[in-house]
């Protein structure tokens, strides 16, 4: 199985710690978004999970912890984007972040970490020039130390048209400027560029168009086939591999005003205020009346199925 970790916050930058005691206990526990009373329980054995996956903006808290995951499988896909704290107010600075990149690089090697430059946003400080100056920079900095870059046009979900009204999609005509540019930059650099969940068809462009965490590149990162015959798909376009997640919304702290994954400012703080680095739940603990399922979890790679 693939676990995730970085769909719903981000682990390694505010909850290593808590990540650590859970890797040392061989359990953890996630509760159900949709069905909160419903808690899934996984074991952290590395017989059966093929890949311990991350989306991280900062993965240096996680650095010290590293030496326990050495057992797993780790795949990451690290955020570095041009925008500043309007857009991204508790990011660190992207020059630590690009240092911290290279050096997990070092550790985990090259094809076990992505580049993404997502979302793309375009406006009136962040135009069309900026976006190319700054792609160029950052992967000027990161070549060597990645293949892939990832990036996607931004979606304008409800809540974050109502948190970031002023948000605009991009143009089509934009879109197709830069996948055509930011692709060339990339392949300058040694990197493919892939768009991910594009609703425009940029293969005229020779721009490749996948999901960023589907069956071939999990296939790429192992270096083997896995059996994986059916990927429920979260939204139009995406056959991403996203179930799995002991993550919990709403509780990430770099609070970006483009992120689908969080509410309202205070909500994210009180969760925040919740977490136990002890407790096997990402935030607080288990309630009498929640329901404790055992997952049921497959290795793709041995096409064993383990019930624990």
């Amino acid at each position: 199985m693939i676990l995730q970790t970085g769909n719903r916050t981000d682990i390694p930058a505010f909850y290593p710690k808590w990540l650590y005691n859970r890797i040392k206990e061989g359990f953890v526990y996630s509760r159900n978004p949709y069905f909160p009373k419903l808690v899934t329980s996984y074991s952290l054995d590395p017989e059966v999970i093929d890949l311990l996956a991350f989306c991280t903006k900062n993965p240096r808290p996680l650095f010290p912890y590293m030496e326990s995951m050495k057992k797993f499988n780790l795949f990451f896909f690290v955020s570095i984007t041009p925008y500043g704290k309007d857009l991204e107010p508790n990011v660190p600075n992207k020059k630590k972040v690009i240092e911290s990149f290279i050096e997990l690089s070092k550790m985990i090697g090259k094809k076990n970490i992505n580049w993404r430059y997502d979302p793309i946003i375009v406006n009136e400080k962040y135009n069309l020039d900026y976006h190319l100056r700054a792609f160029e920079a950052i992967a000027s900095s990161l070549e060597g130390y990645t293949d892939r870059v990832i990036t996607s046009f931004v979606e304008l979900y409800p809540k974050l048209s109502k948190r970031f009204p002023e948000l605009e999609e991009v143009s089509t005509q934009d879109q197709f400027f830069l996948a055509d540019k930011l692709n060339k930059i990339a392949s300058s650099h040694g990197m493919r560029l892939i768009i991910c969940s594009a609703k425009n068809d940029f293969s005229s462009l020779g721009v490749e168009q996948n999901n960023c965490m589907d069956v071939k590149l999990f296939e790429e990162v192992l270096g083997e086939e896995m059996a994986i015959d059916k990927v429920e798909k979260k939204r139009k376009g995406c056959s991403c591999i996203l179930g799995s997640d002991i993550g919990e919304y709403s509780s990430c702290l770099h609070l970006c005003r483009y992120c689908y994954a969080n509410g309202e400012e205070q909500e994210v703080r009180k969760k925040f205020a919740a977490h136990d680095p002890d407790s096997p739940l990402l935030i607080g603990h288990l309630k009498d009346d929640d329901v404790l399922k055992v997952a049921k979890q497959t290795s793709y790679r041995k096409g064993q199925i383990y019930f624990l």
